[in-house]
């Protein structure tokens, strides 16, 4: 029987983020099948991953804008881990964006950044319509990722942080959430990236590295048919 329990990021895991470069051999072929523009303007916030701020998002929105969605940058800066505080910063932006568009947003976010979208969803289901997610560490927080380690340097106690995650669980999601998802993730334990517990939840595979999920053609083809699919519905 497979153990679908998230298991610790050994450092050798690592290695499978060469292959990136396969994703960036996709690009050119990507090139060729342009998005066809789909959207009619609607909000689309695209997040980071830890550590990483809104340029590293920027080959993502520039295929939402071809989409014809409204690409949104999170504006907060460097994505520092500090999920309380980044929590509150970014219902306070998703607040205004709301706002300023007349309609609660879409939100797209890699790896920690997709975390924070889950959880801003679950906190104000009223300000968020849906949630993709991009190799997010949905179980165990830093625990299951490679950057347990860096937390622990920092103090942070990686048990007391997944039983948070596991408490927060409590309250329904209310927003339906796309979990895209890789086994030749080398950042995030990929069996902790996914939800099989949702109802709502779609969880779909794909062949891709954790660093090349933003520019891997083939994912963000995946991330505008999950947004068509909102749209229609």
């Amino acid at each position: 029987m497979a153990n679908n329990s998230p298991m610790a990021i050994p450092p050798s895991h690592l290695l499978r983020e060469l292959a990136t470069f396969k994703s960036v051999a996709r690009i050119a072929v990507g090139r060729r099948r342009e998005p066809v523009a789909m959207a009619s303007g609607e909000p689309v916030m695209a997040l980071p991953g830890f550590g990483f701020g809104d340029v590293a998002m920027t080959a993502l929105r520039r295929q939402l804008r071809k989409a014809g969605f409204t690409a949104l940058k999170w504006g907060l800066g460097t994505n520092t881990g500090d999920v309380p505080a980044l929590l509150l910063q970014l219902i306070d932006q998703l607040e205004r964006a709301a706002s300023l568009h007349e309609q609660p947003l879409r939100l797209v976010g890699w790896s920690l950044g997709g975390y924070l979208a889950r959880e801003a969803a679950r906190e104000r289901p009223d300000l968020v319509q849906q949630v993709i997610t991009l190799g997010s560490p949905i179980k165990g927080g830093p625990k299951y990722t490679a950057a347990a380690s860096a937390y622990k340097l920092l103090g942070w106690d990686l048990d007391a942080i997944e039983a948070k995650i596991i408490e927060r669980e409590s309250v329904s999601l209310q927003t339906p959430v796309t979990y895209i998802w890789s086994k030749g993730d080398g950042v995030v334990d990929w069996r902790a990236t996914q939800d099989t517990d949702d109802a709502m939840a779609t969880n779909i595979e794909v062949d891709c590295s954790h660093m090349a999920m933003v520019i891997d053609p083939m994912v963000s083809h995946i991330v505008l048919a999950q947004l068509r699919r909102s749209l229609i519905n």
